[in-house]
């Protein structure tokens, strides 16, 4: 086990009024010892490694010249505000990160008054902090309000939406954008940093709104035409004519690493008085200030616990491979038959396994940017040519284009295929990325056909049946990490659409499991065999349509019905019941009942302790069976 590292002055900051306190050429020192604490902890935990680690003196700046947190900071997503829970008072918990009873990997509002916005999906701070700085306005207020964004989460829509509005307002909105993939920068040094110092000073400011007072005197076609010269011509030497475009006052790039670079325009941005929002371009590194990070292809931007020393990440033996790989070797197999084929991912091919798909069909695999409503248009457009998209987005994130699926694709029956990882709990991850509404959102949608896996040979039969189904929109969910060990087929069978399937028979209890609770009815069946209460089992495969069929006969031959699903109300079992009263099948002796997840937001915990307090493992399936025939109560009777 290594040896924490020293940290003399970080020790002497617990909240960010202590590091203002501090003279500002101790920041440097400050900052290498807040990475180091970073590295260290997320060594023990896990977690979201490079992006905090690009953002150590950029933190450390912020908090020391703004006065947070009465100045409200928001970090876009919050996977890099790891920092910044170390400065604002939860050091001494912060290695209990995405555990049970611990600290969530992104911010959050109740866990500090520091987190001035939840958030873990991207792309929403510019509009938080613009709704923030107009309650401000309407009650007098005085404080800042900065949002952080990144050059990726640039890459949605909605960010542009907020920074038009922002604009069109001339609200007193400051907006920092991390670019920390040199994707928009120009080079980065002292010419910039001076460009940039001097461009945000107040004399330059108030030169400025001079000149556009000189040119409001003139007739409006010149002074338009004169404005708009200025700016495109200051846009050219500094890059900013974007932003310049939308509203934004542009300051930067400047050097996210170099305190000597930001201490002084965030000071000058701080003190500005101009009528319109302000952009800062800081240029950071992800990964900076740890070696194995900074070689890495993702620069370590997720990790399970590692060795500080060699950065080597301890991954537990399994001996399954994960539904993620499962689903990219299966489309993989598909593709090389069907030249059609084309996958589609939201700035996520690794999460997603795409980036395997990509390196065997380049050409046939779309990054489309963080840009969850697009990547689902974009796939309908390529249906509309005969092509088969598979969009490969988390069930979390595919929340963020609804109504495209609904407008865009079930609407016109295009045959979109949506691969939805992480269904279900997700762990360490928390609520935020949770995938639990999925069954629910798609189930009420005309045309639109859901699977669900059981297990990783079932996923291969349902991205083969995806592939082969041409009459309109599927979905296919699975779970994040590994499957159960199943022996692989070596092709996915095309499965008969809305049929499940009978895994034991049995006469008294019917247990219909959709997705990977399979395991769990398996074994609750074991237990209410041994209680003398004989099982059926099934796998339902299909949520939409579900084997109509096999439930009616289910239902006449079984005292009692249960359905078990890792998602929220409103979603398989909601299918079943409207089938069921409908039928009259629930007019006469049947029990039914429907085992879903808490109409609640779980904190972050193990998966398995997650399901278990749902009441979604074998303990729970029992306990449900037993209280539908009542026999803990008439036991708890007898015993009285």
């Amino acid at each position: 086990m290594s040896q924490r590292p020293a940290t003399p002055l970080l020790d002497l900051v617990t909240i960010p009024s202590d590091l203002r306190k501090l003279d500002a050429s101790q920041l440097g020192q400050v900052a290498d010892e807040l990475r180091a604490e970073m590295i260290d902890a997320v060594s023990v935990t896990g977690g979201h490694l490079g992006a905090g680690l690009g953002v150590v003196e950029l933190t450390v700046a912020l908090h020391h010249v703004f006065n947070t947190p009465d100045d409200r900071v928001i970090w876009d997503v919050g996977h890099q505000a790891y920092p910044h829970k170390i400065l604002t008072g939860r050091r001494d918990r912060i290695r209990t990160l995405r555990q049970a009873g611990g600290l969530s990997g992104f911010t959050k509002r109740t866990e500090s008054e520091y987190d001035a916005f939840g958030a873990a999906h991207s792309s929403t701070s510019i509009s938080a902090g613009l709704g923030m700085a107009v309650a401000r306005d309407l009650q007098g207020g005085k404080n800042h309000v900065i949002s952080v964004i990144g050059d990726g989460a640039m890459s949605a829509g909605m960010a542009y939406e907020a920074m038009n509005n922002a604009g069109a307002m001339h609200s007193r909105l400051i907006v920092i954008l991390n670019d920390n993939d040199m994707s928009i920068a120009p080079p980065v040094g002292g010419m910039s940093a001076y460009l940039a110092r001097l461009a945000s000073g107040k004399t330059y400011l108030k030169l400025r709104d001079f000149g556009k007072q000189l040119t409001a005197q003139l007739p409006k076609r010149l002074d338009s035409a004169i404005t708009r010269a200025v700016e495109h011509a200051r846009g050219y030497v500094t890059g900013g004519t974007l932003f310049e475009e939308l509203g934004f006052y542009y300051v930067g790039p400047i050097d996210g690493h170099n305190l000597d670079h930001l201490l002084p325009v965030l000071r000058n941005v701080r003190d500005a008085e101009v009528g319109a929002p302000i952009l800062v371009h800081v240029v950071t590194q992800k990964g900076k200030g740890y070696a194995p990070a900074e070689a890495s292809a993702d620069k370590y931007h997720g990790v399970v616990k590692f060795d500080v020393v060699t950065g080597k990440q301890a991954k537990a033996p399994s001996n399954a491979p994960s539904y993620t790989k499962v689903f990219a070797q299966s489309l993989i197999k598909e593709a090389q038959a069907d030249e059609k084929i084309v996958a589609i991912t939201a700035a996520m091919p690794s999460g997603t396994g795409l980036d395997l798909f990509g390196q065997a069909f380049p050409k046939r695999t779309f990054d489309v940017g963080i840009a969850e409503q697009h990547a689902v248009t974009f796939a309908a457009g390529l249906a509309t040519e005969g092509y088969k998209p598979f969009c490969a987005i988390y069930s979390t994130f595919l929340q963020r284009g609804y109504d495209q699926v609904v407008h865009d694709v079930a609407l016109q029956n295009l045959p979109v295929r949506f691969a939805l990882d992480r269904a279900g709990l997700v762990g360490a991850d928390g609520p935020t990325h949770a995938g639990n509404y999925d069954v629910a959102y798609l189930g009420c949608i005309p045309n639109m056909v859901i699977m669900a896996a059981a297990d990783e040979a079932e996923l291969c039969h349902m991205v083969a049946t995806a592939a082969a189904h041409n009459s309109g929109p599927i979905a296919f969910r699975y779970p994040r990490g590994d499957g159960v060990g199943v022996e692989m087929p070596e092709k996915g069978e095309v499965l008969e659409i809305g049929k499940g399937r009978v895994i034991r028979e049995g006469n008294q209890i019917a247990i219909l499991s959709l997705g990977t609770r399979l395991a769990e009815a398996q074994r609750a069946a074991d237990e209410l065999e041994k209680q003398g209460l004989s099982t059926t089992i099934v796998d339902a495969r299909f949520a939409k349509p579900f084997d109509t069929e096999l439930v009616r006969r289910l239902a006449q031959t079984h005292g009692v019905l249960l359905t078990v699903e890792e998602g929220s109300v409103g979603g398989f079992g909601s299918l079943v019941a409207q089938f069921l009263a409908e039928e009259g099948l629930l007019d006469g002796a049947l029990r039914f009942r429907s085992l879903v997840l808490p109409d609640i937001y779980q904190d972050q915990d193990k998966p398995e302790r997650m399901y278990a307090e749902a009441g979604l493992d074998a303990k729970g399936i029992v306990a449900k069976v037993r209280s539908a025939l009542g026999i803990d109560r008439a036991e708890k009777i007898a015993r009285a």
